[in-house]
């Protein structure tokens, strides 16, 4: 099954320097993404209760986006990437994330951005 493309968008108050730390960083990851992260030759292992996922890096701009990919999804056009915008008017900082899931599990996949953004604003003080 194909899977399906969706992106969500979260306003963060957070200078975009101190939000790139937590978004590129093993140690910033660790904090609200994952039980604990490790980088070693563009590979990034995220670990939740005792079991691995590794993704590699596609793409990254510091301060602006980081994009991965999911091993187990290698050959496919699928990815996850977060990717900070800053409203040119208001100033106000914005989270976009871009993912693939099957499309039965679109909801689930999107609650659990939800779930983990909130730890993330939890930690900004956001």
């Amino acid at each position: 099954m194909e899977k399906e493309k969706y992106q969500l968008e979260f306003e963060l108050r957070s200078a975009p320097q101190i939000l790139w730390n937590r978004l590129a960083s093993p140690s910033g990851l660790a904090e609200w993404f994952a039980d604990d992260v490790n980088i070693k030759d563009g590979i990034y292992t995220f670990s939740w209760d005792g079991a691995d996922e590794e993704a590699k890096l596609l793409d990254k701009k510091t301060e602006e986006y980081i994009r991965l990919q999911w091993l187990e999804d290698e050959g496919t056009d699928c990815f996850f990437e977060m990717r900070i915008t800053i409203d040119k008017i208001t100033k106000e900082v914005a989270l976009n994330i871009t993912d693939f899931a099957e499309p039965d599990e679109v909801d689930s996949a999107q609650r659990l951005w939800k779930s983990q953004i909130h730890e993330l604003q939890h930690i900004l003080g956001s």
